[in-house]
């Protein structure tokens, strides 16, 4: 089954790369912002989406390797910074969504809004593992990074 597995995940990499570059070679071609917004979302997930089954190979291929403790600190000091980033983004939208009468322009804030708040949360849920650092398993970093994703689980 492995070996049939990464080929289909390897395959599903080379469709989500076709859908990118489909999308990149046209999108700015369509005048239609609406349109064109909407390809170029896709175009974003389909490069996670990418990723995902790289990821998937890689669990399947290799072994993980423990963190040093200067990985460790990197990696808290990164997180750290993008939760005040973040912080800061969700603060920002929040004062301005009331004011905002176009509502295709409040949808946009919104999901970017709701994006962010996402976001957010995986921050925090990541430095509290980081924290922990000792008692992490693979099973804690799993539902840190995908717990959330809606539809996923059920």
């Amino acid at each position: 089954m492995s070996d049939k597995l990464i080929k289909f995940l390897e395959n599903q990499i080379t469709l989500e790369t076709k859908i990118v570059k489909s999308i990149t070679d046209s999108a700015d071609k369509i005048d239609n912002e609406a349109v064109s917004m909407a390809l170029r979302g896709i175009s974003l997930d389909s490069t996670k989406h990418a990723e995902m089954y790289r990821s998937a190979i890689s669990l399947m291929t290799t072994t993980s390797v423990a963190l040093n403790q200067e990985q460790l600190d990197l990696q808290k000091k990164v997180v750290s910074d993008h939760i005040k980033m973040e912080e800061a983004v969700i603060k920002e939208l929040d004062k301005m969504l009331p004011s905002v009468k176009n509502e295709k322009v409040e949808f946009l804030l919104m999901a970017i809004l709701q994006d962010e708040k996402r976001h957010h949360k995986l921050l925090n849920t990541l430095y509290e593992i980081l924290i922990r650092g000792e008692a992490v398993t693979e099973g804690d970093w799993w539902d840190a990074v995908w717990g959330d994703v809606p539809g996923l689980w059920g």
